[in-house]
């Protein structure tokens, strides 16, 4: 099997280091725009495999030439291009899927469904961690039951030791928690899909020592397409953000006084949007100093056997000193390089555009997890 990374950032770098180290593959090709930090992040690698190439992926001829020869491609760079992306994959014949986070660039990449079912590949977008391993676990889980009454997602990715006034650090890019900070949350109440407001609705959830009581709240994009999948078959799903207590209340205060604006703001002789500056300064003051940690928590609510149940998947993971791989790139980039080789080896079949969720199925995605040390607690009550 034959892959291409689009991006060699934290994320794309985890990939290209997991997929290296798996049975059946052949080569991985990682591809970033600056060829000198691709090299870097290819050595660091150290592996044979891995092919660093440059490539700007805001010329679509380019990345379509890229691609042809691998049996998957993946991106892992912004959202903002993941349905060019799509397209260039469907055009080649190769099988595609990415990180996603985007409810808008998800939607916009479902319109190439016919497209990709016409080639006979399959993209698949919001993988990763939430979106991606948490809404398999959920839908998954939901079918081991006669009838569902909720669903309840949690992820967050934490600093082992939290700092404050905001007690968090950049696990991933900036670009993509203001993104999941902002706009609407789509869940399902009393059995319809509806949204309501991100950072809104602040709850109490409770992990073992040494985390005790957290926080969670609405976020943006991680019920991806589980809302459209059980309308109409369970009261109430959500999915919520996990961070240490008052993180919320104290960002969303600076969210509200339009720090993440788009409005000019002059410095010196240049010009910038409130939201440029903002992303900087968070850079700056939120830098990953490490160790981190990811917390997942999905519970099922429904009847089996005409018995009320609940089954709840837990995951507490830690940053992997030996190989520097923080939490949060094993969690995200692990379960994408294993969706990634499901496609490339047949394993999934479905074509057309398709979410984790729809398609992934729990064996052997949780064995190959489990092989990388990312061990999910499945318990019923």
């Amino acid at each position: 099997m034959k892959f291409l990374v689009i991006g060699s950032g934290l994320m794309g770098s985890a990939l290209a280091f997991d997929l290296a180290r798996s049975k059946g593959v052949q080569s991985v090709t990682l591809a970033d725009q600056n060829l000198d930090v691709v090299k870097k992040a290819a050595e660091k690698i150290g592996s044979d495999l891995v092919r660093p190439v440059a490539v700007d992926v805001n010329y679509f001829d380019d990345v379509v030439a890229l691609m042809e020869g691998h049996d998957c491609a993946i991106g892992a760079v912004s959202y903002r291009y993941n349905h060019a992306l799509s397209k260039a994959a469907i055009e080649v014949g190769s099988h595609y899927c990415d990180l996603g986070g985007n409810d808008e660039v998800v939607q916009r990449q479902l319109t190439l469904d016919a497209q990709a079912k016409q080639r006979n590949v399959a993209i698949v977008p919001n993988c990763g961690l939430a979106p991606g391993l948490a809404n398999v676990l959920a839908a998954r889980g939901a079918e081991q039951f006669d009838a569902v009454e909720s669903i309840f997602v949690r992820v967050g990715g934490l600093p082992q030791h939290p700092k404050p006034p905001l007690n968090y650090q950049l696990a991933f890019s900036v670009e993509g928690l203001i993104n999941e900070y902002s706009g609407k949350s789509v869940v399902i109440r009393d059995g319809r899909v509806t949204e309501v407001d991100t950072m809104t609705e602040v709850e109490t959830i409770e992990f073992p020592p040494p985390f005790g009581k957290l926080e969670a709240f609405h976020t943006s994009g991680g019920t991806s397409l589980l809302p459209a999948m059980f309308e109409g078959k369970v009261r109430e799903l959500n999915y919520k953000t996990i961070r240490y207590a008052g993180h919320c209340e104290k960002f969303k205060a600076l969210l509200d006084l339009g720090f993440a604006s788009s409005e000019p703001v002059t410095l010196g002789s240049n010009i910038f949007t409130e939201k440029e500056v903002f992303f900087e300064l968070l850079k700056r003051k939120l830098p990953f100093t490490g160790p981190d940690v990811v917390l997942l928590r999905a519970a099922i609510t429904g009847t089996k056997q005409n018995r009320k149940r609940v089954l709840t998947y837990n995951l507490i993971d830690f940053q992997d000193e030996s190989g520097n791989i923080t939490a949060m790139m094993r969690t995200t980039s692990f379960p994408t390089s294993v969706i990634a080789q499901l496609l490339a080896s047949n394993r999934i079949q479905q074509k057309g555009v398709l979410t984790p969720e729809q398609c992934v199925p729990l064996e052997p995605f949780l064995t190959e997890l489990r092989q990388r040390n990312i061990d999910i607690e499945e318990e019923w009550k």
